[in-house]
């Protein structure tokens, strides 16, 4: 079956949505600093929405701050951005899917997906901790350009990872 017509809620879109999952999850509690662990968990993101849909990967996205949080991944001075983490995942992922089904998968279509659900999700994370949630100062910090940084090197990633997988794909078939 071909990636861009899985029906969400299939048997084969839960099976990937569920492997997906667990292997942002992974890429999550191996405890990796920000600027490791963030790029791999948005290129996770990407990759899913390519693979599972928006809707799939939406729910990649409301999950994974929420699961960090109770795992004790995610430190207890971030439960207030917890929301406005999975609406910075939500709004990546619906860009860049919804940029590339109307530019195509090539590097335009890529490209600026990427760069505007980057510069969104930086907005979102950004302005909720300069507007609406108090925070300690480092969590402010990391809630701002390093966003902006991991989004954007997660989408390089996941655009290499596409290509590559795609290869593997076309070569077995």
């Amino acid at each position: 079956m071909d990636k861009d017509t899985l029906k969400p809620f299939s048997i084969r879109w839960l099976t990937r949505t569920a492997i997906l999952l667990a292997i942002t999850l992974a890429f999550q509690m191996l405890g990796f600093p920000q600027m490791v662990t963030g790029p791999a968990v948005n290129a996770m993101l990407l990759i899913s929405g390519t693979y599972v849909g928006i809707v799939g990967a939406v729910i990649i996205g409301m999950l994974t701050p929420l699961i960090a949080f109770v795992r004790g991944i995610l430190a207890p001075p971030l439960a207030p951005m917890i929301p406005f983490i999975m609406l910075g995942n939500a709004v990546l992922v619906i860009v860049y899917v919804a940029a590339r089904s109307k530019l195509g998968k090539g590097y335009a279509g890529t490209a600026i997906g990427l760069i505007i659900g980057a510069i969104v999700k930086f907005l979102v994370l950004s302005s909720a901790v300069r507007f609406i949630v108090s925070v300690p100062p480092p969590v402010a910090k990391a809630m701002q350009i390093p966003q902006l940084y991991t989004a954007l090197l997660g989408g390089v990633v996941a655009f290499i990872v596409e290509k590559i997988l795609d290869a593997a794909i076309k070569q077995n078939s």
